[in-house]
């Protein structure tokens, strides 16, 4: 874990200063310095954490060898602790004191939000945030490319699934943030085109320390489902006074309402149990889905011991940033890599879906829905 400011280059065996000179914009002749920005601390630290593991697994993969086109791949992070002032900050310090070659792995709405007009100034590929808000989706950034489905995908998959049982209301619970009040109009957009009513929304902070007011509204609206637009351990202090209360509409979730699973349902007492989430990855335990397989077999090899859906999907977002990389060739530039992002077109990581195009940034569009047991597990 990255503490505070600091900054780390990770890989095997390398562990010191992340601005020791590193050739121009992050290139030398034996590494690419890649930047990322992201939460480490505080109540959606599992996120950051998650997300840097599966990301460092794939790269320590390649490292061992021989890195791509000769070149090892060196990871600085900084915490910004879900704070987009700080993240604006640490972007800077990336690109201007670091000399990073690329940014990736960034969480939240707001954080992107204040990162990429830092890097579209400075022409820095911004590479698979931990984000699928729709406005960064509708047009083709050049320096800009997603790996996860997004939100709108997200919500088009539990809207429809709702009106296809037969749930015509719902009510919306959404984050007091940039990531929730998007993501609700998107919601709302959707409800209205599958013919489902939203009854009532209701806000709540991100440090909210009880929910009680809104299930109290939420029993009072009596809605057919309850759709929550948050992330993180609110996920949990929701879920913790709504059980508790004789609402019992089922509940919806994205996929980065809950990271740790295990955890969440020993806090919850098993009350985790019957909350339907939407995944944007495969199972991290479905071996028979090639990537997983790889994936586990990396965790076994390098002893991570970090197992999630944010850490299999970050294993994947590294697996497709090498291959760009790969593609950019031996004469490595920031041209190049998006060039050869670009070449990709639509094909498969280890059976994942990905497609890209100078017109297409947007990568995969895989969604499912999945339940959660009593004790963590996700049950289709």
């Amino acid at each position: 874990m990255v503490a505070g400011g600091a900054a780390l280059a990770l890989g095997p065996g390398l562990l010191r200063s992340a601005r020791a000179d590193n050739g121009t914009n992050g290139v030398s002749d034996t590494t690419i310095r890649i930047g990322q920005s992201a939460v480490f601390s505080g109540p959606a630290k599992d996120f950051g954490i998650d997300y840097r593991a599966g990301i460092k697994l794939y790269f320590d993969r390649v490292n061992k060898s021989g890195g791509v086109n000769g070149r090892k791949i060196e990871l600085v992070t900084y915490d910004d602790a879900y704070d987009p002032a700080k993240t604006a900050v640490n972007t800077a310090k990336l690109i201007d004191e670091d000399k990073v070659f690329a940014l990736a792995g960034y969480v939240a709405t707001g954080n992107l939000a204040a990162a990429m007009p830092l890097a579209e100034k400075a022409g820095v590929p911004m590479f698979a945030p931990l984000v699928g808000t729709t406005s960064f989706r509708t047009k083709v950034n050049r320096y800009l490319f997603h790996v996860r489905a997004g939100y709108d995908l997200e919500l088009r998959k539990i809207i429809s699934h709702l009106s296809t049982i037969g749930i015509q209301s719902i009510a919306v619970v959404y984050q007091d943030s940039a990531f929730g009040k998007s993501n609700l109009a998107t919601c709302e957009e959707l409800a209205a085109d599958y013919k489902v009513k939203v009854l009532k929304t209701f806000p709540l902070a991100i440090a909210a320390e009880d929910a009680k007011q809104v299930v109290s509204g939420l029993a009072e609206a009596k809605p057919g489902a309850v759709v929550m637009i948050m992330a993180g351990r609110m996920v949990e202090v929701f879920m913790r006074d709504y059980r508790a209360s004789a609402v019992g509409s089922p509940l919806y979730t994205l996929s980065v309402g809950i990271t740790d699973a295990a955890g969440s349902a020993k806090r919850l007492d098993g009350k985790l149990a019957g909350l339907v989430t939407a995944s944007i990855v495969p199972p991290p335990q479905a071996q028979r889905v090639p990537i997983v397989a790889d994936y586990q077999r990396d965790r076994a090899e390098f002893g991570e011991k970090i197992d999630s859906y944010t850490a299999l999907e970050g294993y994947i977002v590294a697996r497709v940033m090498v291959e760009g990389l790969r593609r950019a060739g031996k004469t490595l530039t920031r041209d190049s890599f998006i060039a050869g992002l670009e070449s990709i077109g639509s094909t498969r990581f280890g059976d994942f879906p990905i497609e890209y195009s100078a017109k297409n940034h947007n990568g995969s569009n895989f969604v499912d829905l999945e339940m959660y047991t009593r004790d963590g597990q996700l049950r289709r």
